[in-house]
């Protein structure tokens, strides 16, 4: 193996060649390892990749894993992925080979996360354990899929925590408007919060609109992008799935006040530029001023996204069918509505035997 002492600086360097997918041969140099093993250690991963195989260490499986994750994936959605693999399952298989990790092993490690205490003596959630699961099984996957892993032992382990909390917080409108009344009409703090409630928009869906997002004479509200703060950027991405882009229809109260605060803003800053955000704030701005109101009149504190679940709570409490909720909440799929919402439906069975009974009296 070509490995090499770096005549500049104290550190070692591998130099080869090999065969890239369009075959053609190249030459690849790195440097910078602190010790002839390591530089070793690199150009044997790197060749084992090129083949295809997968008795490569977890760490290098994980590495071409995030690299196709990074050009199929939205930055936020990489970066969960980077964290939870770096600083979750790493520790505990970055140097084992990916075809040698156990059932065992895995059932092991997921033993010492269901263990873990906060210095306060807190556990990790059931959904955060979830999320950390998934993303190792999820490396198994892609080396079985692309790299011959024989069996994904995460998967034959069998998972842990919740796919989501087995209780959903939701205000009812009476919470809503004792919560609202904190604020001064026609406040930003008002305005913000009146459209997560009787919308049910997203926080980044909210943050990324500007006036032109609107059609005031129609009462239309047009949700085509999604707005995120990452390292210190602004970044404005496509909206969650396909059918996030959507177009709301807004009580006429909403369409008001949204009406008076973009000619108010207009009015003292000249109007918006074309595509600038209506609403320039921080999803952390909006949880410490939901975290401030919900102190200042008593009302238990949920998240912002239990606002979206306030709203879907009120529509069926409405009556509303589970296509049209799927429609205005911008869910790809009915099913994500259903097996979000389905333990509020249950409410409803009384009032179905209810009028069924009064259909048998008035006919038999």
């Amino acid at each position: 193996m070509p490995v090499y002492k770096s005549k500049t600086r104290d550190s070692w360097y591998c130099s080869f060649y090999y065969t890239d997918w369009t075959g053609k041969r190249k030459r690849k140099k790195k440097e910078g390892f602190s010790t002839k093993k390591e530089a070793r250690q690199y150009e044997a991963a790197f060749l084992l990749q090129r083949e295809g195989r997968c008795d490569m260490t977890f760490e290098a499986l994980s590495a071409l894993y995030l690299s196709d994750c990074r050009e199929r994936c939205k930055p936020t959605s990489y970066y969960e992925k980077k964290y939870l693999i770096e600083t979750k399952i790493l520790p505990y298989f970055k140097t084992i080979r990916a075809n040698e990790i156990k059932v065992c092993a895995v059932r092991a490690w997921q033993n010492e996360l269901l263990s873990y205490r906060s210095s306060v003596g807190k556990p990790y959630s059931d959904t955060y354990l979830r999320s950390i699961y998934v993303q190792l099984s999820a490396v198994f996957n892609y080396g079985m899929r692309y790299y011959g892993l024989p069996s994904n032992p995460a998967a034959l382990c069998g998972s842990m925590g919740r796919k989501k909390s087995p209780v959903m917080a939701f205000w009812t409108v009476d919470e809503f408007q004792r919560f609202l009344s904190c604020f001064a009409p026609d406040s930003l703090d008002r305005v913000l919060f009146e459209i997560l409630f009787w919308t049910g928009l997203r926080s980044g869906e909210l943050l990324a609109l500007s006036a032109e997002s609107f059609d005031l004479e129609k009462g239309l509200m047009h949700i085509t992008r999604n707005y995120c703060r990452l390292h210190g950027e602004d970044l404005m991405l496509t909206p969650k799935t396909s059918k996030s882009v959507r177009t709301v229809t807004l009580p006429g109260f909403l369409r008001d006040e949204i009406g008076k605060y973009i000619a108010d803003q207009s009015l003292y800053y000249g109007g918006f530029p074309d595509g600038e955000r209506l609403f320039p704030i921080s999803k952390y701005y909006l949880a410490r001023q939901l975290k401030n109101g919900c102190i200042r009149s008593g009302v238990r504190e949920i998240r912002i996204h239990d606002l979206r679940h306030s709203h879907a709570s009120l529509l069926i409490e409405l009556g509303y069918s589970p296509l049209l909720i799927a429609e205005r909440l911008g869910h790809e799929k009915i099913e994500t509505t259903l097996q979000t919402y389905s333990h509020l439906y249950p409410n409803k069975q009384s009032d179905l035997a209810l009028k069924l009974e009064d259909i048998h009296n008035r006919t038999f």
